[in-house]
């Protein structure tokens, strides 16, 4: 027997007997700690990448952005409310004595247009010309009735005229002059109460504020 000391065993002597001899590998535990450390760097990596997600999504910059644009939509949305509802404080609304209405019966009962008549003239309204309808309206009028007016009457005047009869439309025409055309229709039965147009033309004048406190503005 001989005493063999093979390359990479550390200096130790090994005796070989038989026909076996000692399996020469690279340690293992480097190649593990490589790996372990690799696997760690990952896991860091991934938990660091969510942590910015969420702070994106519940209080970064994703949720500073979406509330900028919610403001700026509110103040778009209060700016058209605002210009929507303030017409008058551009344009004072004309009071009813500076109005004249003429009004006409589309209907086949008679004595409406007269009974009307009195009832805005009492009302403060000026009143022109009181009789049937013209052929284009006479027995065509299905509503309560319908308001004429020039193109420059539609944000003032048709407004004011229409508080005293609920439900007539309101249409325009070329007419030169600034007098309104009161049409009584087939379910005409009587004007809007006293209490109940001073009511509707106090808050024409006078718009209310949508309530606060209510959606995200």
């Amino acid at each position: 027997m001989s005493m063999l000391t093979p390359p990479g065993m550390g200096g130790k002597k090994y005796r070989i007997t038989g026909d076996r001899y000692p399996r020469m590998r690279r340690p293992r535990h480097r190649r593990r700690i490589a790996l372990t450390l690799v696997a760690a760097v990952c896991v860091l990596g991934l938990i660091g990448w969510g942590s910015l997600q969420l702070i994106d999504v519940f209080g970064g910059k994703g949720s500073t952005a979406q509330a900028a644009q919610d403001k700026k939509k509110c103040r778009e949305s209060g700016s058209s409310s605002r210009s929507d509802a303030e017409p008058a404080a551009d344009k004072p609304l004309p009071k009813p004595g500076a109005l004249t209405v003429n009004v006409y019966n589309a209907t086949p009962r008679a004595g409406l247009a007269k009974r009307t008549a009195d009832e805005l003239q009492k009302r403060g309204f000026k009143i022109g010309k009181v009789g049937n309808a013209p052929a284009a309206y006479d027995k065509k009028v299905k509503g309560t009735g319908i308001l004429l007016g020039p193109k420059a009457a539609a944000a003032g005047p048709l407004k004011v005229l229409a508080t005293q009869l609920a439900g007539a439309e309101q249409k325009t025409d070329g007419r030169k002059g600034a007098e309104l055309d009161l049409i009584i229709g087939t379910t005409f039965k009587d004007l809007t109460a006293p209490k109940d147009a001073g009511k509707s033309l106090a808050l024409l004048a006078h718009p209310s504020p949508p309530p606060g406190g209510t959606g995200k503005c």
